[in-house]
């Protein structure tokens, strides 16, 4: 189990905030490892929480700077488009739990959610307007629910919720590394309300090795994720997410040819 914990906790360090779908790799690693069901479902929430903590840790001095100016307008409008952003995604998630973690997570859905999602990055790359807003402290309402609204996409397993987030910052305006920012911004209420919600209705599954074991994927998704989101920033300031797009499509394409189809 310790091998699986610390393949799967780089796994979702490296691709959670990248748009490749840390969701779909996971599945799609967790199969060929032969690591499936309950317990696998729940050890990916736990390394998951590592991944968040990452970006908190990351984003402290913008988030530290703004709680301590919540009376301005500046930091409530921060704030503010955190929670619209989060809202769509968040509402849809809650009714449609059950039905998509049963329904939706197996590696041949995952792997026509990265081919559409590949697609997706290249015509909006090619086609996105003018990138006007440089700071997330510029972002507004429109754009956050915008953004909220793209992000419901990453409900289907494999699309990427950084994917569907940094699109539609692009699609409102935001330039590259602040369409970034953003995304990782909002993975902090998005991924730790689905963390919540996964871990409230396993936690009595669990057993003192298990923690054990699933600790250590947790330390390594921490520092894994930490280091690929300092990378990111700085590829996406000076290169397209098209590469990234040219990535999704040929393991979306591997994966149907290695199913048959």
């Amino acid at each position: 189990m310790l091998q699986i914990a610390i393949v799967l906790g780089l796994v979702e360090g490296v691709t959670e905030f990248l748009p490749v779908s840390s969701t779909g790799h996971l599945i799609l690693v967790g199969h060929w490892m032969g690591f499936t069901g309950e317990l696998a479902g729940t050890f990916d929430v736990v390394i998951q929480l590592g991944a968040i903590l990452a970006i908190v840790v990351e984003a402290r001095s913008a988030l530290l700077r703004h709680l301590r100016a919540l009376g301005t307008p500046g930091s409530r409008a921060y704030f503010l488009n955190l929670i619209v952003a989060f809202l769509p995604a968040a509402i849809l998630g809650f009714l449609f739990h059950d039905a998509i973690k049963t329904q939706l997570f197996n590696p041949r859905n995952v792997a026509w959610a990265l081919i559409v999602g590949a697609v997706a990055i290249f015509a909006v790359e090619r086609w996105h307007p003018r990138m006007r807003t440089q700071s997330v402290e510029a972002v507004g309402l429109r754009q956050a629910l915008g953004i909220g609204i793209a992000q419901c996409a990453a409900l289907f397993p494999g699309f990427s919720r950084a994917a569907a987030t940094i699109l539609g910052g692009l699609l409102a305006g935001l330039d590259r590394p602040t369409a970034a920012q953003f995304s990782f911004l909002l993975a902090i209420p998005t991924l730790a309300g689905a963390a919540v919600l996964d871990l409230a209705k396993s936690y009595d599954t669990l057993t003192g090795p298990d923690l054990a074991w699933m600790g250590v994927g947790f330390v390594v998704a921490f520092f894994s994720a930490w280091a690929a989101v300092r990378w990111f920033v700085r590829f996406v300031s000076h290169h397209s997410l098209a590469w990234f797009g040219a990535y999704r499509l040929l393991v979306g394409v591997l994966v149907l040819l290695i199913l048959g189809r």
